[in-house]
């Protein structure tokens, strides 16, 4: 199977990762890499799909991911920080900014798992470990990035597309500095301040007002990963909910 005309034992060593699975249709790339994992794939391994048609983000929502539209991606991560799972998809976050930064594309984080080009929805990641009792088995790692359109008429005014921000970037020229990146996630149980810096320099959500999950306004977040809410009452720690900015 080629990759936009690259077999996939080649762009395995353009990704530097260990294996590379590449398939035209899937329903998602999560569930292969908890298949691959479950067999003993080793850390890095990589899932590319050209269409994904059951891609699913937070909280059970269907992830729009047509063929040749995207880039449609599963890795595997192995970590025995447990502490770390529930930063996981900052830590992604943070390194997709980065790694699309040298690229010339200047991206926006909103908290917990969006990633952002001038307000609208560039791409997002979903994160989901597997567990024995109270010990992290490995953690698969899910990324979506909407490169080429049209959009759908019902997303158009809220999405966007990697050819408006960068056109003359590939979906391989991405995923030549995102899956890289993602190698060097890191496993501490809490973020450092350096990610804090780096996060605050991309957090859209900053000093904006909410709604929801709490009426209040965006703070930044704390170590463990929270999102800090200024309210009537004092700071709240937010840990979970879905985000709606007034």
């Amino acid at each position: 199977m080629r990759y936009d005309g690259v077999p996939a034992a080649e762009l395995a060593g353009r990704l530097g990762a260990p294996s590379c699975l590449v398939l035209p249709r899937v329903s998602s790339t999560l569930d292969l890499v908890h298949e691959l994992a479950a067999e003993g794939a080793p850390a890095g391994a990589v899932v590319l799909a050209d269409e994904q048609i059951a891609g699913r983000g937070r909280l059970g929502r269907r992830w729009h991911s047509p063929a040749g539209q995207g880039i449609w991606l599963g890795v595997l991560h192995r970590t025995r920080a447990a502490g770390s799972v529930q930063l996981a998809s900052l830590r992604v976050g943070l390194a997709i900014v980065r790694a699309l930064a040298s690229l010339g594309v200047t991206m926006a984080l909103k908290w917990p798992n969006d990633l952002l080009w001038q307000g609208r929805k560039l791409g997002g990641i979903l994160c989901e470990a597997r567990w024995r009792g109270e010990d992290v088995r490995w953690v698969a790692v899910g990324v979506g990035i909407n490169v080429h359109g049209p959009l759908p008429a019902d997303l158009a005014d809220r999405a966007a597309v990697l050819d408006e921000a960068a056109p003359e970037v590939s979906r391989i020229a991405a995923l030549g500095r995102i899956v890289p990146a993602l190698r060097e996630l890191p496993d501490s149980d809490g973020l450092s301040h350096e990610e804090l810096d780096q996060y605050a320099a991309c957090d859209w959500l900053r000093g904006r007002k909410l709604r929801e999950p709490v009426e209040g306004t965006a703070r930044g977040l704390s170590m463990d990963g929270a999102l800090l809410v200024e309210t009537m009452h004092g700071t709240e720690r937010v840990i979970g909910g879905s985000v709606v900015t007034v």
